[in-house]
C-alpha cells in the first residue's frame, strides 16, 4: 500500500487508543517497513511472494517483542515494533487475492459493501487459492514509475506484485475492500496485543 494508505488506515484504526506522540511513532515504523532496505529480499515483511508462512511469523515476532519491551520499560521499542506488526498485517488485503476469494462468493451485483468485509474467515486463510504477488525484478520495479506503469504491465505475469496489489484507489472498486479489511485487522490486533497486558502496561503502551 502507499504509505499515505498506510497512514489512513493506521490513524482510523488505533485513534484513542493512544497519545498522538505514540500514534505518530508507531505510525513511523509502519512507514519505515516500506523503505528500500526493507522491500528488497523481505517478501515476508509485506506478504509478498507467497511468503504467508513468515509474514504471520514476522507478525507474532513483533508482538512479542512489544510485551518485551514494555516490560523492560522500552516504550519506544514497544511503539515501533507495533508499527512494524501493523505494516504487515495491512498488506495482506492488498498484497494477495484474498478480496478476490471472499468477493467471488457474492453474484456481482449482490456484492456487500466494503465494510461488510470479513478480514478473518479461516477458510480462506488457510486456502490453498490464497496467493500473494510476486516481484519479479528489475522490471518490476518499473512498475511503481507511473509513467512507465502502463508500458510494464504487459511485460509482466499475472502473478507480480504490479498487477495483483490493492495499494491505492486507483486500483480499482477492490481497494475499498481491502482498505476496510486492513483497518478492521489492525484494531484487531491492537486488541490482541493488549488482551491480557496489566494496567500498568496499558498505560505505559498507551503513552
Amino acid at each position: 500500500m502507499l504509505k499515505a494508505v498506510h497512514r489512513a488506515i493506521t490513524v482510523r484504526a488505533l485513534y484513542g487508543f493512544f497519545s498522538p506522540q505514540v500514534l505518530d511513532v508507531i505510525v513511523a515504523a509502519n512507514l519505515g517497513l516500506d523503505s528500500l532496505p526493507n522491500q528488497l529480499g523481505h517478501d515476508e515483511y509485506h506478504f509478498d511472494g507467497n511468503a504467508f508462512a513468515g509474514s504471520w511469523a514476522f507478525i507474532d515476532a513483533n508482538r512479542t517483542r512489544v510485551r518485551a519491551a514494555l516490560e523492560a520499560g522500552e516504550a519506544v521499542a514497544a511503539w515501533r515494533a507495533f508499527g512494524r506488526l501493523t505494516h504487515t498485517a495491512q498488506d495482506l488485503y492488498a498484497h494477495s487475492n484474498y478480496i478476490s476469494l471472499w468477493l467471488g462468493r457474492f453474484p456481482e451485483a449482490e456484492r456487500p459493501a466494503p465494510d461488510a468485509i470479513d478480514p478473518f474467515d479461516r477458510e480462506l486463510l488457510e486456502s490453498p487459492a490464497l496467493r500473494s504477488g510476486k516481484l519479479y525484478y528489475p522490471l518490476e520495479a518499473l512498475s511503481f514509475i507511473p509513467a512507465f506503469r502502463a508500458w510494464v504491465l504487459p511485460h509482466l505475469p499475472r502473478d507480480s506484485h504490479a498487477w495483483m496489489n490493492l495499494d491505492e484507489p486507483g486500483r480499482g472498486p477492490l481497494f475499498a475492500y481491502a482498505f476496510a479489511a486492513a483497518v478492521k485487522r489492525t484494531r484487531y490486533e491492537y486488541d490482541r496485543t493488549v488482551a491480557d497486558f496489566p494496567s500498568e502496561l496499558c498505560a505505559l503502551f498507551a503513552g
